[in-house]
């Protein structure tokens, strides 16, 4: 990013006054900037920060070229670091290769270690595809025993056209049942000690709370994403000229977020849902997900399904009463671990989900919970 960029950017977007104010940092891969570009935006930040105003930054990266004076330059600085690892290194490499087509994994466990021999506060984000999905406990573990304790969920879906996704995305019903698969290691041993996002972000819901996660509130438009050049887009999904609200160093960063552009953006969420999910029991929580997602067509051929829809249903359905549970007993200060212990006896066990049972007969209802026969939902 220029720097005239830089500084249009820092100066306008301080500029809203709010108590506090958080810096994001992905990209591609944010490292490849170089430790100088950040050094210039926190002396920025510093410089431009108004009275009263705390300002956090965070980085999303793979990690493969976090060394020591990375690590140091982060953890000094208060950097919150997401690392991308998808398990064990297998699981990891199976899609994360760099161009000679070796696996990263090695060079993310390096550079985890040494963020967390500085010091660093760090996040893994976990990106569930066709193959880690089948391996949720293992997944979880491999993050838990590496010492990381908040860990994001992101379900890897490509959308190729006709309402199909790529080969390496998730299969719908697998990332509910990877859900689950992680809930219950959860629940087991690490409530209070480890934390997962959306299982956070569903007990506050449960308590009445708003959600934190776009993809589950009911409206969207409040995550936009600056490009290097200047250009302000809706969101991060979409980065497509339909969706640019102009540039920042022509227009004012205040003006394009709140513009017509994006509010209709924002509302779109919700106003395009169809009417299966209008009538859904789980929509309190999902909210249809992310609309990039909505790829699928219901039962009655109406097109804006969510492509994850069957693994949403069999999340909400089986969780919803664990996740209630927890929520209604931290609510009256019982401790965390009691919460979960309560939480774990609501939870079904495997073999009622559909895990491991034989497979469903073809006009048999499906094992997901979304009330079709099995030949029309996930046997399809």
């Amino acid at each position: 990013m220029p720097d005239e960029v830089l500084v249009a950017f820092t100066e306008q977007y301080l500029a809203q006054q709010a108590p506090a104010v958080g810096f994001v940092w992905q990209g591609g891969e944010p490292t490849l900037a170089g430790i100088g570009f950040y050094r210039r935006a926190f002396e920025l930040q510093e410089r431009l920060r108004p009275p009263g105003t705390s300002v956090s930054n965070a980085l999303q990266t793979n990690g493969v070229l976090i060394d020591r004076e990375w690590a140091q330059f982060l953890a000094e600085r208060g950097f919150l670091v997401g690392i991308s690892i998808d398990g064990p290194q297998e699981l990891h490499d199976a899609y994360r290769r760099d161009a000679s087509g070796s696996g990263s994994w090695g060079r993310a466990v390096a550079g985890l270690r040494e963020l967390q021999r500085a010091g660093a506060e760090v996040n893994a984000l976990v990106v569930v595809n066709r193959l880690n999905a089948k391996e949720p406990r293992r997944v979880y573990r491999a993050l838990r025993d590496a010492g990381i304790a908040h860990m994001q969920l992101i379900p890897c879906v490509e959308p190729v056209g006709d309402g199909r996704a790529s080969e390496r995305s998730v299969q719908p019903v697998d990332w509910g049942r990877f859900l689950l698969g992680v809930l219950e290691e959860w629940l087991s041993r690490d409530v209070g000690r480890a934390f997962v996002q959306l299982f956070e972000v569903m007990l506050a819901m449960r308590q009445g709370a708003p959600s934190t996660l776009c993809v589950h509130a009911r409206t969207c438009g409040r995550a936009l994403v600056l490009e290097h050049n200047g250009d302000l887009f809706s969101c991060d999904h979409f980065v497509s000229p339909q969706h640019r609200l102009g540039n920042i160093t022509q227009a004012s960063l205040a003006e394009m977020v709140d513009s017509a552009q994006q509010r209709v953006f924002g509302e779109a969420k919700h106003a395009t849902l169809p009417h299966q999910c209008r009538e859904c029991e789980a929509l309190p929580w999902c909210r249809g997900e992310c609309p990039r997602n909505r790829i699928s067509t219901t039962d009655d051929g109406e097109p804006g399904l969510n492509y994850l829809c069957t693994g949403y249903r069999l999340f909400f359905r089986e969780a919803g009463p664990v996740l209630q549970a927890m929520a209604d007993r931290l609510a009256q200060g019982v401790p965390p671990a009691e919460a979960a212990r309560v939480g774990a006896e609501t939870l079904s066990p495997p073999q009622v989900r559909g895990a491991g049972s034989p497979r469903p007969g073809r006009n048999d209802p499906c094992p997901c919970g979304s009330g079709r026969k099995y030949k029309r939902c996930c046997g399809a």
